[in-house]
């Protein structure tokens, strides 16, 4: 007897050729939640657990012609996006995003790698803003990538709930604020939404994962892809990513460690 097809979801992000973030890690996501995972790859990057040493963005005809390639053929049930890397690629995107409305999207603002390497061009982030941002059913920046989006330092937990109702007038349907970053004691992410804001505590883990970024954005399409509303789906994903951190391991001769999927 064939097998009925698992639910189908997209990333749209650039290739990590370490493997650990980025396409790789998205598609490993996608795996362990039992979606099958289709890819856009806007951008190739050298890089390794020590940094990025190179980025190549993808011609914006290749880029279009994957994603005809794969809303042509396939039930897409969601669609996440990652590192877009230009201003160009941002509108085209965003353009075939309202042109071919997946049912959830969802938007991490990619813009700089754990290592430190800039992923987005200075003019895309207004891209961002005035075309993506406003179609994302979830938009999940980290507190660096909040900064970038509303022009501002976030550097107190009550500065937080301000900025997720900022980011929220971008237009988003709902934000996960990533808490990584924060000098809290726990790893608290909060999410937004108009029923309020929901918070998730985990403990903070004594290392530098690489990847946990791409990977929740990955796990929260595959969950919404999965039947579950954001609410839920955010909830499980946060989990997945502190339990796949807890596996975490060091593959290469760098810090950092991927997620153990």
């Amino acid at each position: 007897m064939p097998r009925t097809a698992p639910p189908i979801a997209l990333t749209i992000a650039g290739s990590d050729s370490g493997g650990g973030a980025g396409i790789q890690a998205d598609l490993k996501a996608f795996h362990a939640h039992q979606v099958h995972g289709l890819s856009v790859i806007t951008a190739i990057t050298s890089q390794n657990t020590q940094g990025v040493t190179a980025v190549h963005t993808v011609p914006l005809k290749h880029i279009r012609s994957q994603l005809e390639a794969v809303f042509d053929d396939f039930p897409i049930a969601a669609v996440k996006t990652g590192m877009l890397g230009s201003a160009s690629v941002t509108r085209l995107v965003a353009k075939e995003m309202r042109a071919r409305k997946p049912a959830w999207l969802v938007v991490d603002p990619v813009m700089i790698s754990t290592s430190g390497a800039r992923l987005l061009d200075e003019d895309a982030v207004e891209a961002m803003v005035e075309e993506l941002i406003p179609l994302a059913d979830v938009l999940t920046p980290n507190l660096p990538e909040a900064e970038a989006l509303l022009g501002r330092k976030l550097r107190k937990p009550e500065q937080f709930d301000r900025a997720g109702e900022a980011l929220l007038a971008l237009g988003a349907r709902s934000v996960l604020l990533k808490g990584g970053h924060s000098n809290e004691r726990d790893v608290v992410d909060r999410f937004y939404d108009e029923n309020g804001v929901m918070e998730l505590r985990h403990p903070r883990l004594p290392l530098e994962g690489h990847g946990t970024g791409c990977t929740l954005a990955s796990a929260i399409a595959a969950e919404l892809a999965r039947g579950r509303l954001p609410r839920s789906a955010v909830r499980r994903a946060v989990g997945y990513v502190h339990r796949a951190l807890e596996r975490g391991y060091q593959p290469g001769g760098g810090d950092l460690h991927v997620l153990g999927h």
